[in-house]
This record gives C-alpha cells, structure tokens and sequence, in this order.
C-alpha cells in the first residue's frame, strides 16, 4: 500500500514539475498570446461595427452590410489567432490542411446549404426585389418580409409566413410587382345597355375607393362579347396585405352602382324553339 502511495506521490510531483516548467518557460508567450486574442476580439468587433455603420450611411441593404461586417469580423480576429499561436510557436502548417480537408468534406456535405447562402448573397447584390415587394415564384406569391442568406420569408393577407429557400428563388422566372398585386375582374352587361355608360359608372366606383387612392390607374374596357352579355373587363392594383378584402369590397360596390343606375347583369338564356312534328 505504501509504495502504490509513493507511486502515486511521485506521478503527481512529476506533472507539478512539468506544469512548473512549462509556466516558467512559456507564461510570458502565454500571457502574450491571451491579451493578443483580447486585443484582437476588440479590435475585430471595432473593425466589424465601422463596416456597418459605413454601409448604413451609405444606405446599403441592412442583409448585405451585416454579411460584410461579420466576414470582416471573422478575417480580423483569424489574424490575430494565427499571430498568438506564432507567439506560442505553434506552427499554423498543419491546422491549413487539416482545415483545407475539413472544408472539402464538410462542403460536399452541405451542398444544399451552401446553394442556398450562394443564391441568398446573388439576391442581396443583384436585389431582383427588396423587403416590401410581392413576389410570384414557382407559383407562389407573396410579399416580402425578410431576406437572409439561407433563406426568404413571405407573407400574404393571411398572415402565413412562407419560408422559401434561396436556391428555389434564383434561377427561376421571378414576377415583381412591388407593393401590389393586380386584380382581375369581369361584369357582364346586357346588349341593350351603353357599355361606356357602364364603363363610366365603373370608373367612378373605382376612383371612390380608399383602397386604391395612390395605386396605379386601373383599366376598364370590352373584354368580350359573350353570348348572353357584353363582358366589361376591369384591371386595378390591390395592396398584397389586403388583395381579397380590396377585391371583395369593391365587387359590391360595382354591383350596387349598376344596379342603381338600372343596368341590368344578364343571367345566361338560352331560346328554344319547339316545332310540332307534320307542320
């Protein structure tokens, strides 16, 4: 029992002994290489809040000035890493390649991602939209609330937010109508009614509408001559958050005034002619 103890005493005085020398040979290297990554945590967070501050005078994209701010970040404080392991001599050789063949593997493990932060930072420079424009992509349509790197988030007039990844935005036929989204709608009319006449009511209708006061002027016209019913066609512009309640509020407000004003919207009909059999 006794000499397991002394074993034990002397394992433990020989890794004191390593400590001591170690912090008697390298504290000095250690200490500089600690307040070398203090002063590089600083001076990288005071680097980073200057790019920011500068992209924000310069009015860029709120997405893209805090991409920038985080690389420059990541760059300055990696400098000041590969100084204090020099100051420890520690040579920086084999953590390169070792990095170079985790970045190989890790990369044909997230293609996806990568695709997406690819796609994200094309749409932040190219800006084919911005944060308040509707979008229509792979037949989806929104306006949009956030944009980030991986991914774009959506909203619509119910309030559901869609997330869409960024790879399935770029490459694709993208539809861009700002702020608005454009309402279609026909009324038929009867054959015996002045199509202006009701042209005319329509556009008033429309111009009393608080929804569309600002928006882009609408468009009113013949858009068939249908069987039963001269088809006036109507195009306006509707605020995406509020498509369906603009669209539905003003459909009535058209029927009551055609209906105030007397002209009538047809059913279908349909003459039929009976003939007597011998006649």
């Amino acid at each position: 029992m006794e000499d397991e103890i002394k074993k034990e005493l002397a394992q433990a005085a020989k890794y004191y002994d390593i400590i001591v020398e170690f912090f008697v040979n390298y504290s000095f290297s250690l200490l500089g290489a600690i307040l070398i990554l203090v002063v590089g945590y600083f001076v990288a967070r005071k680097v980073s809040n200057s790019i920011l501050h500068l992209c924000k005078r310069k009015e860029l994209d709120i997405t893209l000035s805090r991409f920038v701010a985080s690389v420059v970040k990541i760059i300055v404080f990696t400098m000041f890493v590969i100084i204090a392991l020099s100051k420890l001599g520690i040579s920086i050789t084999p953590f390169i390649a070792a990095v170079g063949a985790l970045s190989l593997g890790a990369g044909l493990a997230v293609q996806g991602l990568l695709a997406n932060y690819g796609a994200g930072l094309n749409i932040i420079i190219a800006r084919p939209f911005v944060v308040g424009d509707t979008i229509q992509v792979q037949g989806i349509v929104g306006l949009v609330e956030e944009v980030h790197l991986a991914f774009t988030i959506l909203t619509n007039e119910d309030q559901v937010r869609i997330t869409i990844p960024n790879k399935h935005i770029i490459g694709e036929i993208l539809h861009n109508s700002f702020a608005d989204t454009l309402v279609e709608a026909v009324v038929g009319v009867s054959y015996a009614t002045d199509p202006q006449y009701a042209i005319t009511i329509i556009e008033k209708v429309l111009a009393g509408q608080k929804e569309l006061e600002g928006k882009r002027a609408p468009l009113i016209g013949i858009d068939e001559f249908a069987d039963s019913a001269i088809n006036i066609g109507i195009r306006y512009w509707a605020s995406t958050v509020r498509y369906h309640e603009t669209r539905y509020s003003v459909n009535l407000a058209i029927h009551t005034a055609l209906k105030e004003a007397g002209i009538d919207i047809p059913f279908p009909q349909r003459d039929v002619h009976l003939i007597q059999a011998g006649t």
